[in-house]
């Protein structure tokens, strides 16, 4: 009996920067890693559309955003967006990204010093403005942004 499996690893890297000169130097005075997520059903259509040549928005660096929000309901593969009703912010791809290497296709976006002070505790990855499709969503507290700092969200999904 034949059995074919498709498998995906997803790991989310917070980089947390004191303030915009410390961005620019690189020096993060904190970095978490959150491993999983879930894919959400209108996600995994667009990804079909997507390869089978359909109409559909690619996640690609004109497109893609990343987004942060401040609630903590479970991640459903119903959902088809980030949940908090307010405390929610949308970043565009950073300069070269997406990038693929080999199985692995990492987002990245910078939420600069007025971008998405509140508390971190819901992430995605959609496909643009407007009639967006939202590929994934983690849930996960990973603390307060202040105003004055820069935090840089990646995502790395590898397909195997």
């Amino acid at each position: 009996m034949l059995r074919e499996q498709a498998f995906y690893k997803t790991k989310w890297t917070i980089n947390k920067y004191a303030d915009d000169a410390a961005f620019v130097a690189g020096q993060a005075y904190d970095r978490a890693e959150i491993d999983g997520n879930i894919l959400l059903n209108e996600g995994i259509g667009a990804l079909l559309l997507l390869l089978t040549g359909g109409a559909e928005t690619a996640f690609n660096n004109a497109n893609a955003r990343l987004g942060v929000g401040d609630d903590s309901t479970a991640a459903a593969a119903t959902q088809t967006d980030l949940v908090a009703a307010v405390n929610k912010t949308y970043k565009a791809q950073a300069a070269t990204y997406p990038q693929i290497s080999a199985q692995t296709v990492t987002f990245r976006a910078v939420f600069a010093s007025a971008d998405a002070n509140y508390a971190w505790a819901e992430f995605v990855v959609d496909n643009g403005a407007g009639a967006a499709k939202t590929l994934n969503r983690k849930v996960s507290a990973q603390g307060t942004k202040a105003s004055g700092q820069t935090w840089t969200l990646d995502v790395a999904i590898t397909f195997s």
